[in-house]
């Protein structure tokens, strides 16, 4: 199991081609720009994990499989021990670890994410659903829409993912578990 992220465009091209799905259509079916969806493809543009879920879900597949090249195994319970999650950095400075990665046919994605400031800041994203923030360590700056919250150990916000938002951890490193909601 290789969770890389480098190598998961190669495997949404790999999948897409095998299904004979051309990039034109993928992109009009996932409702993604032509130009952005050819550039996450290409390893150009990172992919955010949201639009992964959307990626999986029309290439029938669970996105384990596009981030991990494995399938998802549980269909009742998957447990997933400390530090053993599969990892990812998807920007520097923002790395983060699915709690339930082996749990097929997921409604929800528990992520258990690191931040550190000393790192430029992710630019805000926008997905569909909803989404949920509980800080863990340190101190967070949760932004959504023009509106901004800082969060320290035990705090939590919920909100519309469809609206542009980020997270930042102020002055130093911070830990916090997301949910998000499909």
């Amino acid at each position: 199991m290789s969770n890389d992220p480098s190598q998961i465009p190669g495997r949404i091209k790999e999948l897409r081609e095998i299904l004979e799905v051309s990039s034109f259509d993928m992109a009009k079916d996932t409702d993604i720009p032509f130009e952005t969806y050819t550039q996450y493809e290409s390893g150009k543009l990172d992919i955010p994990i949201s639009v992964l879920y959307t990626i999986a879900n029309r290439l029938g597949t669970d996105v384990t499989v596009l981030i991990t090249g494995e399938e998802a195994r549980m269909d009742s319970a998957a447990v997933c021990r400390s530090g053993k999650g599969v990892q990812i950095e998807r920007y520097p400075g923002y790395e983060f670890s699915s709690l339930a990665y082996n749990f097929r046919h997921r409604t929800m994605e528990p992520l258990l994410v690191y931040l550190d400031s000393s790192k430029p800041p992710a630019a805000q994203v926008s997905h569909s659903g909803q989404e949920f923030n509980y800080v863990l360590e340190g101190q967070v700056r949760v932004t959504v829409g023009k509106t901004e919250h800082v969060l320290s150990t035990g705090d939590s916000i919920y909100f519309d993912a469809h609206l542009p938002h980020s997270q930042i951890a102020v002055n130093g490193t911070a830990q916090f578990i997301t949910i998000i909601q499909e």
